[in-house]
C-alpha cells in the first residue's frame, strides 16, 4: 500500500513518494529559545517522532533535522528585560539554558534525537550567501534609507502566498521589522540592521553592515544545508503556516531552490478548551506537565489524536493514558507469564496487524491505529483465558510491534528506568528553581533568605558551590551527597 499524507500546500491527500527510492529527508522547525518549553512544543515534537518511526519501521532510512533558533528578537527582548530585573545572564546564555530545557522534556518522552540539530547562530555566512543569491535573481533589495536591512520583494515573486492560499493584496502587513526603507508593506526582512540598544554579540558583519538574520532565512538556510535543495517533507505546527512557512517557501524559490516536496503541519493544543496562550494565563508548562504523571503516559496522550487535529488537555487526560497504558502492560506481562519464550531476535521481527499499518499509511490516522492495538490486547487476553496459546502469542507479537512503532512499549529498557529518571528531573526542577530565588537573593543582598535557602538544600542532602555568575546563570553547582 502507499503511504498517503496531508499536503498542506496542496489542501488535499497525496500519495508520498520519497525523491529518493528508500530515503527520506525531513525538517521540522524546532523550537526558538526564548522561554520555557510548553505542551505545545512537545506535541509537535512528538508527532513528527511518530512518523520518523513508522518510516522507519517501513525500512525507509529517514534523516530527519531539527533547527534551533537561538537568536532573534523575542530572544533578545527577554534577555533584555531580565537585565531590568538585575540578571547578568546574556542572550546567548539564556538560549542555551532553554534550549536544554527543551532537550530534556524531549529526552523524558522518548523522542528520539534528530539526525542534525543546526544552530541559527551557526549558520550565520549560509543565510548571508542565500540572501546574495535572492538579490541577485533580483527578488530582494537592499534598504534604501541608508540602514543595513535588507528585504525580500514580495511584489516580484508573483507565486507569493501560494502555500496559505492568500491574495497579497489582503495581507496584513509584515511586522517583522522596520518598514521605513520597505518597497512594499508585504516585504519582509532577510536581514536585520543592528541596533544600538542590542548587545554587539548580537551582530554579524554582512556586505550590508552589521546585523543579523530575519527568522524566516534561517530554517530556508539550515534545511537546504544539510537537505539539499530539494527534501521531501516540511514540517511544523499550524501556528507557523504564516507567515514563517509562507516566507521560507517564497525565497527559497526566489532563490532557485526546488525546497520541500510536501508540507505537513501539526494541529495545537487546547487546555480545557480553550486555546492555550499567554494572555488568557493558561499555559501548561513541560516542567509542570512533566510532574503531573509518568512520561510515558504523557507521551500516550499526547500522540492519542490525529495529529492534524487540536489536542484537547484537560486534567483527566493523563489518567485515562494512564489507564490505557496499564491494560496494554497487563497483557504483555500476562503473556510473559504463561506463556513467554520468544527469543530478541524473535521479538525484533515482530510484525504489526495490517490494520494498524493501514491506519498509518492512511495519513498517520493514531486514532485508528490505537484502536487496532487497543482490540489487539482484548483479542489476546480473549485467547489467553480459553488456553489458546499459539493464537495469544500471536496477537502478543502484534502488540509487540505497534508499541514499539509509536514508542510506547512498557518493558522497553528506556521505559522500565522511567521512574529514576523522572525523580532526578523532578529534583532538577525543584532545585534549579530554589537556585534561581537565592540567586536573586543575593542580588537584592537579601542574604538571609539566600542562606535560608542553602541551608534547607543542605538538609535534604544537597550541597552547593557558588561559582561566578559568567560560569553558572544561577551561580551555583549543586550536587546530592552520597
Amino acid at each position: 500500500m502507499t503511504q498517503r499524507l496531508y499536503d498542506s500546500k496542496t489542501q488535499q491527500l497525496v500519495d508520498f513518494s520519497p525523491r529518493e527510492v528508500g530515503k527520506v529527508g525531513m525538517y521540522v522547525c524546532g523550537p526558538t529559545v526564548q522561554s520555557a518549553p510548553h505542551i505545545g512544543h512537545l506535541r509537535s515534537a512528538l508527532v513528527y517522532d511518530q512518523m520518523r518511526r513508522w518510516f522507519s519501521y517501513r525500512g525507509l532510512d529517514v534523516t530527519l533535522v531539527r533547527n534551533v533558533t537561538d537568536i532573534e528578537d523575542k530572544i533578545l527582548d527577554n534577555a533584555a528585560v531580565a537585565k531590568l530585573k538585575g540578571s547578568c545572564e546574556e542572550w546567548w546564555a539564556l538560549a542555551y539554558r532553554i534550549e536544554r530545557q527543551f532537550n530534556s522534556a524531549y529526552d523524558a518522552l522518548g523522542i528520539q534525537p534528530p539526525t542534525y540539530e543546526p544552530r541559527a547562530t551557526a549558520n550565520i555566512q549560509q543565510m548571508i550567501d542565500l540572501i546574495i543569491r535572492i538579490i541577485e535573481r533580483g527578488h530582494a533589495y537592499p534598504a534604501d534609507d541608508g540602514s543595513a536591512n535588507v528585504y525580500f520583494d514580495t511584489g516580484s515573486w508573483e507565486p507569493y502566498g501560494e502555500l496559505t492560499h492568500q491574495d497579497i493584496n489582503k495581507m496584513e502587513p509584515a511586522a517583522d521589522s522596520d518598514p521605513r526603507g520597505k518597497r512594499n508593506p508585504h516585504d519582509f526582512a532577510l536581514w536585520k540592521a543592528h541596533k544600538a540598544q542590542e548587545p554587539e554579540s548580537a551582530a554579524w558583519e554582512s556586505p550590508w553592515g552589521r546585523g543579523r538574520p530575519g527568522w524566516h532565512i534561517e530554517c530556508s538556510a539550515m534545511s537546504t544545508r544539510y537537505l539539499g535543495s530539494a527534501f521531501d517533507i516540511h514540517g511544523g505546527g499550524l501556528d507557523l503556516r504564516f507567515p514563517h512557512h509562507e516566507n521560507e517557501l517564497a525565497q527559497s524559490r526566489a532563490a532557485g531552490d526546488h525546497f520541500a516536496t510536501h508540507w505537513i503541519h501539526n494541529g495545537l493544543v487546547n487546555v480545557n478548551g480553550q486555546k492555550m496562550s499567554k494572555s488568557l494565563g493558561n499555559s501548561v508548562f513541560a516542567d509542570d506537565l512533566l510532574l503531573q504523571a509518568r512520561p510515558l503516559a504523557i507521551r500516550y496522550f499526547l500522540g492519542s489524536a490525529h495529529y492534524r487535529s487540536s489536542l484537547d488537555y484537560t486534567p483527566e487526560s493523563l489518567a485515562e493514558a494512564e489507564a490505557a497504558l496499564n491494560r496494554i502492560e497487563a497483557f504483555l506481562r500476562r503473556w510473559q507469564q504463561e506463556v513467554g519464550g520468544l527469543s530478541e531476535e524473535q521479538l525484533d521481527r515482530a510484525r504489526a496487524p495490517e490494520a494498524f499499518g493501514a491506519a498509518m499509511l492512511d495519513d498517520f490516522a493514531l486514532p485508528q491505529a490505537l484502536a487496532v492495538l487497543h482490540e489487539t490486547v482484548r483479542a489476546g487476553n480473549t485467547a489467553l483465558d480459553t488456553g489458546k496459546k499459539d493464537k495469544a502469542t500471536g496477537f502478543f507479537t502484534g502488540v509487540w510491534a505497534i508499541v514499539n512503532v509509536l514508542g510506547i512499549n512498557p518493558l522497553s529498557e528506556h521505559w522500565s528506568s522511567a521512574d529514576d529518571s523522572s525523580a532526578i528531573a523532578a529534583l532538577e526542577t525543584l532545585v534549579e528553581h530554589l537556585l534561581v530565588e537565592r540567586q536573586r537573593a543575593r542580588e537584592n543582598r537579601d542574604y538571609e533568605t539566600s542562606d535560608r535557602i542553602r541551608d534547607t538544600l543542605k538538609r535534604a542532602g544537597i550541597t552547593l558551590k557558588d561559582t561566578s555568575i559568567d560560569k553558572n546563570a544561577n551561580g551555583s553547582h549543586w550536587s546530592l551527597n552520597g
